[in-house]
């Protein structure tokens, strides 16, 4: 048994080794085309032809092992590099300002913290997300397709919009006492809280559920995926950091609602779908615990 723990460790490790060596390729290269564009592009449409270039390698080494599961860190990755980005622009063209230094870390924390999350629950190169697998089954001649723009694309393209509010939040002055400011801090910091405890939850409620046991305590009391609720109030309170900043940027609301569609309409219904196959149970679950905003149990 201790063998083959241990072999085990070795091969989740080497797995790792390799999804690190991924992301700084797809990086590196982003970086590089970044470098030679830098002077012909917007700064929003640079950050999209790099984030979709960054995506690419990681696609084209996710086809080579055969496991899209690949592409799941670069949810929470990609806005760090982001953010630490136009932290370094705004620093080098208005100098160093405390408000976007508190901004940067607190996406850092974000960022980091949910990549920890899907560490800890992946299994390595051999383990692929129960979604993708089931596409690949249901659709082998077109998941080639359902891969590029579904599944690695197009979260790509809604991180992008969530981020729209970090160039404005790290380029611009922002008081310290702006309502807008105060109100960003709050939200994502209590959102930070709120998906870290519901993650916490979930995952000591998974280390010793019995067979057909639903998560009903806790946070998931409250809601039927309150770690959703958390991901989606921090993109909120990204979009106030860039209303501090700049109120012409009201139209990046586009990011969070993005995320609310992506959540509400593709994520869950596909979640519940196949809860509702593993629990008999599940059917009375919805109908008594809200989808994704915190409320009262109804009876």
């Amino acid at each position: 048994m201790n063998d083959e723990n241990e072999s085990r460790r070795k091969k989740r490790m080497i797995s790792l080794i390799i999804c690190t060596f991924s992301y700084i390729l797809a990086i590196g290269i982003a970086v590089i085309v970044g470098y030679f564009l830098y002077d012909y592009l917007h700064p929003l449409l640079l950050i999209l032809v790099t984030d979709i270039i960054a995506t690419l390698v990681v696609y084209f080494i996710s086809i080579i092992i055969q496991n899209t599961s690949l592409y799941d860190p670069y949810w929470s990755v990609i806005p760090i590099i982001i953010a630490i980005y136009w932290f370094i622009v705004g620093a080098l063209e208005s100098g160093f300002e405390a408000t976007h230094f508190i901004i940067l870390i607190i996406v850092g924390m974000w960022g980091l913290r949910l990549t920890y999350n899907w560490v800890r629950g992946w299994q390595g190169i051999k383990h692929e997300d129960w979604r993708y697998t089931q596409f690949r089954e249901e659709k082998p001649k077109l998941f080639w397709f359902i891969n590029i723009t579904g599944l690695q694309l197009m979260p790509t393209i809604i991180v992008y919009l969530g981020c729209i509010s970090l160039l404005p939040a790290f380029t611009t002055p922002i008081a310290s006492n702006n309502i807008f400011y105060i109100i960003g801090i709050i939200l994502t910091i209590v959102a930070i809280f709120f998906e870290t405890l519901a993650d916490e939850q979930l995952h000591a409620f998974n280390k010793k559920k019995q067979p057909g046991e639903l998560l009903k305590t806790g946070l998931w009391n409250l809601s039927r995926h309150p770690n959703y609720f958390g991901e989606i109030s921090f993109w909120w309170g990204l979009y106030f950091f860039a209303l501090a900043a700049d109120t012409s940027y009201w139209w990046a609301f586009a990011g969070p609602v993005a995320m609310i569609i992506l959540f509400t309409f593709v994520s869950i219904p596909m979640i519940e779908k196949r809860l509702k196959k593993h629990y008999p149970d599940y059917s009375k679950y919805q109908k008594e615990v809200s989808m994704i905003i915190p409320w009262f149990k109804k009876k």
